[in-house]
């Protein structure tokens, strides 16, 4: 609902409010008696005074005759004034009746004034309860409106620039363009997609180096290797002690140049250390959203979630959750078995695919970095994933354990859990996964 359609009606509602009270407040409520009717019903009175037993009202009031006792002659119907002190009370008309000249008793005509006031009354009251209803749905619409249209796409904003920052871009921004973010959320994954090439490239030139620093480290300790074994054969038939040290110089150098390029080739490597991992304790209730933010398409059903704190870097493990699901909906594409189990002080979160799993030759290398299984050709990807994901969580004190379960791939999680909400766990940190 727009700003301005949503202004507009609460205006108008409320002009409805003011028009009901205006009418009501200056509205006509002087319900005087009708005169005729009135004179009738007296003079009829009268006229049958002396056989009032028999008397049959036809001006359609509502009165009571009584005698000059005070004893009620006749009535219209019941329910109505039947003394002079309950009719004064009430409000109504008495006059007296005249019987041969002298005043023989009293009618009291019934007052309808307060029960018509008290009928507008109560029709102005619903009027006003059921226009403020109106105002209350509305604004009740209204906010349901606004949290779908602005706060929910604010937090998946959020949740999604968090994800960025941390170096996740597998996963899209995906959004009504319809709502008030649309056209800020399309230039968003606009420029994740932009950054993920970057990153893509970016990685497929880290790759690069490492082939060419590969290709250097076996061209060149090719020849080093030729020198240092000639080198040895001089130094064993040398006969002079001179030649000898200047071959055994040789080889000591060559010895150094295989270390130094051992070190070239490793060095590759250490820039993984600037990823801070910073673990805390965190509720695992909160385990279920990272799952759910992590499984954009919905391909797992998510299971209960023991009750318990974990020791975790929030930010880190969402990632880890993200290159798993990614990977599935990447290689396998296929639905996902999440299985949670709790046992001593950790607590397992298993993920796998039915996509077929990796050959049990590459099992073993598959969470070194850059490694990529035989399934993964023509497809997009750094082989960084996995890589990652066990070094965030190892920081984290916790595991990483990837096998060929019964369908697929099956990744399984493992995070400390520092104590059980019930003091069942204790205080030691640290897995051996």
């Amino acid at each position: 609902m727009k700003k301005h359609i949503f202004i507009g009606i609460m205006a108008l509602v409320a002009v409805v409010e003011l028009a009901v009270l205006v009418v009501f407040a200056v509205g006509d409520t002087d319900n005087r008696q009708d005169t005729v009717a009135v004179n009738e019903a007296v003079k009829s009175v009268e006229a049958h005074w002396d056989a009032m037993e028999s008397y049959r009202d036809k001006t359609g009031l509502d009165y009571v005759a009584i005698d000059g006792d005070g004893i009620v002659l006749f009535k219209t119907r019941q329910g109505l004034s039947e003394s002079i002190n309950e009719a004064a009370l009430h409000r109504d008309t008495i006059l007296d009746i005249e019987a041969g000249g002298r005043a023989a008793g009293k009618i009291i005509i019934y007052n309808e004034g307060s029960l018509i006031l008290q009928k507008q009354k109560n029709a102005a009251a619903i009027c006003l309860a059921v226009l403020i209803l109106v105002q209350w749905g509305i604004c009740i619409g209204y906010n349901v409106c606004l949290n779908r249209m602005v706060i929910k796409p604010f937090h998946k904003l959020k949740g999604f620039a968090e994800r960025v920052a941390g170096g996740n871009f597998d996963v899209p921004l995906e959004m009504d363009k319809q709502n008030l973010f649309g056209a800020f959320t399309e230039s968003f994954d606009m420029m994740r997609s932009e950054l993920k090439k970057a990153r893509i490239a970016e990685a497929e030139a880290n790759a690069g180096k490492k082939e060419l620093v590969a290709k250097l480290s076996h061209d060149i300790k090719t020849p080093v290797a030729s020198i240092k074994a000639a080198s040895e054969v001089g130094a064993a038939v040398a006969g002079d002690e001179k030649i000898k040290e200047n071959y055994r110089q040789i080889i000591c150098k060559a010895d150094q140049i295989n270390i130094l390029i051992t070190n070239l080739f490793t060095s590759t490597l250490e820039e993984l250390k600037q990823l801070s991992v910073k673990p805390s304790d965190m509720e695992s209730g909160q385990l279920k959203v990272l799952l759910a933010n992590s499984d954009y398409l919905g391909r797992a059903v998510l299971p209960d979630i023991p009750d318990c704190l974990l020791y975790v870097d929030q930010l880190r493990l969402q990632q880890v959750f993200d290159n798993v699901f990614a990977n599935s909906y990447k290689y396998a594409d296929t639905n996902i078995d999440v299985m949670i189990s709790i046992s001593e002080n950790c607590l397992a979160v298993s993920i796998e695919d039915y996509g077929g799993g990796v050959s049990m030759e590459e099992l073993p290398f598959i969470k070194e970095k850059y490694r990529r299984g035989s399934n993964a050709k023509d497809m997009e990807g750094a082989g960084l994933g996995l890589y990652i994901s066990d070094y965030f969580m190892n920081g984290m004190q916790g595991g990483l354990k990837v096998e060929n379960g019964e369908g697929g791939l099956k990744v399984t999680v493992m995070i400390l859990c520092t104590r059980e909400k019930s003091g069942g766990f204790g205080q030691t940190r640290g897995l051996n996964p």
